[in-house]
């Protein structure tokens, strides 16, 4: 069953009709019986113009806000309705842009905001340049400052702000100063430098002396003063003497470690064993040989001032034993050496020492004993022109 409806205009209203058509018909038909409303008095008093943004568009905004569907003559587009407008709203456009236009303190123009359409143009023709070509700094700045604000004009024209004058204290930047041309002998010498020892690193200054928390740190002793150490404390002491009334900062006390070899240590284990034995020493390999019972590293604030190798658990031999230059004398070496021992309880301990050195003194005091006189055990090794003897007694240590 349908139902259907006469209203007071004669039309059958059925359910199935467009609903927008619908209502333009009812909004068209309640629209008739309003009464006309009155005009508008206009005051005869002439009244100064004040440049607002609502003086500016109000025949516009007049217009979208009307009603299309309530004249009689049927519906007109909106292409009719503004047409009459657009010449005013031209000129309203060019007497905002001439209200904000003011003379650029450099170059000595008049320069005025852009409007949403000429923001959009320049920016269409930055994308097609930058799709060929890489943009320069200039041109890569106005178009970061077009994609944030595209619309100059019309956020003055908004803002509560408007009446405000552009800062005239602005000075031009001036250009950058050129920078002499460096040395080809000093650009030479630094090209020369592949690496940098961590003891004058900036990464040992940065990391100092932190107390250790790690479970290799087998001893701290805290009595031994290496000749270094000393030397950098007079230097020190010096300085506060010469300058007094500098900042000085506190010398920070700390320990001389004794730990297993980690592998941050084998950057500066390699270059002390470089420098005591020969070149082209690596020890890598014994991280995977029970480092904990075989290797002893010796530090100073993450310097590393000594290292003592066995081969492995098993064969027990002593490879390198080796401190740093500035630390000797300071029972460095003695210390590596009873760790070393103590961590091998109940084995044979087997080293080979040339003739001239003065650490069969140190061997002696821990009981090592002559087995062997080898002659030129260490021709392979050591150059020509070292002073060092090349022959080598082959020691033992019974326990």
């Amino acid at each position: 069953m349908v139902f259907t409806r006469t209203d007071s205009s004669g039309d059958e209203y059925d359910p199935q009709y467009d609903s927008i058509a619908h209502r333009r018909k009812r909004r068209r038909v309640q629209t008739r019986q309003e009464a006309p409303a009155a005009p508008r008095e206009v005051s005869k008093t002439p009244q100064p113009e004040i440049l607002t943004p609502e003086s500016l568009f109000a025949p516009v905004v007049t217009v979208l806000e009307s009603d299309v569907h309530v004249l009689e003559d049927g519906e007109i587009s909106f292409e009719q309705y503004i047409e009459p407008f657009l010449l005013e709203y031209s000129q309203a456009v060019l007497q905002a842009q001439e209200s904000f236009t003011y003379t650029d303190i450099i170059t000595k123009q008049p320069v005025h905001p852009m409007s949403r359409m000429q923001a959009w143009r320049i920016l269409e023709d930055i994308e097609g340049k930058r799709s060929s070509d890489l943009l320069d700094a200039a041109t890569a700045l106005l178009r970061r400052k077009l994609k944030l604000d595209p619309s100059p004009l019309r956020r003055l024209l908004l803002s509560t702000s408007n009446n405000k004058e552009p800062d005239r204290s602005l000075s031009p930047m001036p250009p950058p100063a050129r920078l002499p041309a460096a040395k080809p002998e000093v650009l030479d010498a630094l090209y020369r430098i592949k690496t940098t020892p961590y003891a004058s690193s900036f990464l040992s200054r940065l990391m100092g002396f932190q107390h250790s928390n790690t479970p290799g740190v087998i001893a701290c002793d805290w009595n031994t003063r290496p000749p270094w150490i000393e030397l950098m404390e007079d230097i020190h002491e010096h300085f506060t003497f010469r300058h007094p009334d500098a900042e000085h900062l506190r010398r920070l006390e700390a320990p001389v470690e004794y730990s297993t070899l980690r592998r941050d240590h084998l950057p500066q284990a390699h270059e002390l064993l470089n420098r005591a034995f020969w070149s082209g020493v690596d020890v890598t390999d014994s991280l995977d040989y029970s480092p904990e019972q075989c290797t002893i590293i010796a530090t100073y604030k993450k310097l590393v001032v000594g290292a003592a190798f066995l081969s492995s658990p098993q064969e027990t031999y002593i490879t390198y034993l080796a401190v740093k230059p500035g630390f000797e004398n300071a029972q460095i070496a003695t210390s590596m050496l009873y760790h070393l021992i103590s961590l091998n309880p109940h084995k044979d301990i087997i080293l080979h020492v040339s003739t001239t050195n003065p650490a069969m003194l140190l061997y002696n005091r821990f009981g090592f004993k002559a087995e062997e006189f080898i002659v030129g055990f260490y021709e392979d090794y050591i150059e020509s022109q070292t002073r060092g003897s090349k022959n080598a007694f082959r020691l033992r240590l019974r326990q």
